[in-house]
């Protein structure tokens, strides 16, 4: 096993009935093609390979991108950044896509996973919080921004923990096995998807108010023109947003940009 290096923010799992079973989770065949985000020493990497008929891998560590050139022929490797490479070049337009990925980046590479074209198949290892929050109900605690913007673009589950002391160092605290499966037809239009990230990051900024402050305090607009936006997107003013489900999100979202407003006016 190489030595985890702190600014990748490397911690290996090496158990190999977990990393088959993250494998199985991903669902791949030898028609399939899966892109790994950091591969790291290669444990996940080889069971996909039993699996799926091709697999690429991003690893931004040059020591060992080199040791898995050595070990895993059969593997494509590229060398870089996972956040930088163009993931629908190199996986092609089906791809399943796959990894252990650092606690740091998490949110950043969850984006990039679900961007349009979307892939068929995401299978993350994370931070147990995330993928509670990512998979959380309206009206949990863990229910957020993020949950919301996940679940408009794909279906989340949380399939199993696996503990701290699995990994190599050993993180402080657990995690889960996080798959993502993008909806046939997403709650949210490609086009409209940034506008309704606002929207929901805003409201979601006054958590504990009613939605109707919380619009106000968002856009500036009058109560009256707040009770109106409400009314088109039926949605109750009352409401707080930790209780709105992404489909009225949507709602409330196509009821602002129907009436005129834009993040960039507003905001």
């Amino acid at each position: 096993m190489p030595v985890p290096r702190r600014r990748f923010g490397q911690h290996f799992l090496s158990d190999s009935r977990l990393l088959a079973r993250i494998a199985d989770a991903v669902g791949a065949t030898r028609e399939d093609t899966v892109l790994e985000i950091g591969p790291g020493p290669g444990g996940l990497t080889a069971a996909l390979l039993e699996r799926a008929g091709r697999v690429v891998a991003i690893e931004k560590d040059r020591d060992l991108a080199a040791r898995l050139r050595r070990q895993l022929p059969a593997l494509e490797l590229v060398e870089g950044d996972a956040l930088d490479a163009d993931w629908h070049a190199l996986g092609g337009p089906d791809a399943l896509i796959a990894g252990n990925i650092p606690y740091n980046i998490t949110s950043p590479l969850l984006d990039k996973a679900l961007m349009p074209p979307r892939p068929r198949r995401v299978v993350f290892l994370v931070q147990k919080e995330v993928a509670d929050r990512v998979s959380a109900p309206p009206g949990s605690d863990a229910y957020g921004a993020l949950s919301v913007g996940v679940q408009a673009v794909a279906t989340s589950e949380r399939l199993f923990t696996v503990p701290a002391g699995a990994f190599v160092p050993r993180p402080k605290v657990d995690s889960a096995v996080l798959r993502l499966t993008p909806r046939a037809t997403p709650l949210v239009p490609d086009a409209l998807v940034s506008t309704f990230r606002r929207v929901v990051v805003g409201l979601f900024g006054f958590r504990r108010k009613q939605l109707a402050r919380g619009l106000r305090e968002l856009t500036g607009y009058s109560p009256e023109r707040v009770q109106a936006l409400l009314e088109q997107a039926d949605v109750q003013p009352t409401l707080r947003p930790e209780v709105l489900d992404p489909a009225s999100f949507y709602r409330l979202t196509w009821a602002l940009v129907d009436g005129g407003w834009s993040p960039g006016a507003d905001l």
